[in-house]
């Protein structure tokens, strides 16, 4: 079985790394210059739902799917995966995390250790506006070279979770380059993971990374190409409770 959390690692560490907050007067620059890279305030406040359908490949298994992930302003989160036939889902419904279990098709309340990382995927732009609202915080790191491009380095950390997620920001475009995390193999086995953020393109006034490359352990395990984007479909409540 394939582990769904390596799957969402893309789509939430894409949402938090638009979303830094600050603790210096230079990091408060960084946080309004990454807004506005990003489309601007007002273009996220406008967003109340986001559909976006994705296309994936694991070379290391030769195995190819679809992702469909769907967000809903403040909390809410659901990602639907088909890989080779397999159909797997998994949910934030703002409260709790939950899946559905590929195996027996019955949808299950997500592990105690699973819980956190759902919630961080179910932030999302309200979360970039207003990171203290959510729990986030975020520490300005230094600098570091990635990919050829001169970085900011900054380390987020969740209320109440004790992982942390280190976000490379480019410093000409204040786009991320490069996410770390701690994630877990097909094994069950914590690894470290990165996701490489590429092919920037507005969408809907907003700019968002249609190409992702997620790493474990130093050895690619998912490319995800991002192929439609849609904004206030009105999505339901419902939608995303188990």
């Amino acid at each position: 079985m394939l582990k769904k959390t390596s799957c969402a690692l893309a789509a939430l560490l894409l949402l938090a790394a638009l979303a830094a907050p600050v603790q210096a007067q230079n990091v408060d620059e960084v946080l309004a210059k990454m807004i506005d890279a990003a489309g601007g305030r007002k273009a996220m406040e406008a967003i109340k739902d986001s559909t976006m359908v994705a296309t994936m490949e694991i070379p290391s298994m030769t195995m190819t799917g679809t992702m469909t992930l769907y967000q809903k302003e403040p909390d809410k989160m659901r990602m639907d995966m088909e890989i080779m036939g397999m159909k797997i889902t998994q949910a934030y419904d703002g409260k709790v995390g939950w899946g559905v279990n590929p195996q027996t098709g019955k949808a299950e309340e997500a592990p105690a250790k699973a819980q956190g990382e759902l919630k961080r995927q179910a932030q999302g732009y309200d979360a970039m506006l207003n990171p203290q609202k959510h729990g986030l915080s975020y520490v300005l790191k230094g600098k570091e070279t990635i990919e050829g491009k001169d970085c900011l380095v900054l380390e987020q950390t969740m209320s109440g979770e004790e992982e942390k997620i280190i976000i490379l920001v480019d410093n000409a475009t204040y786009l991320p380059v490069l996410a770390r995390a701690k994630t877990q193999n097909m094994m069950g086995a914590d690894v470290d993971g990165e996701t490489l953020f590429e092919d920037y393109k507005k969408e809907g006034g907003v700019v968002v990374a249609h190409s992702l490359t997620i790493k474990q352990g130093g050895t690619v395990w998912a490319k995800i190409k991002v192929g439609e984007i849609t904004f206030n479909s009105d999505l339901e409540n419902a939608f995303f409770s188990m």
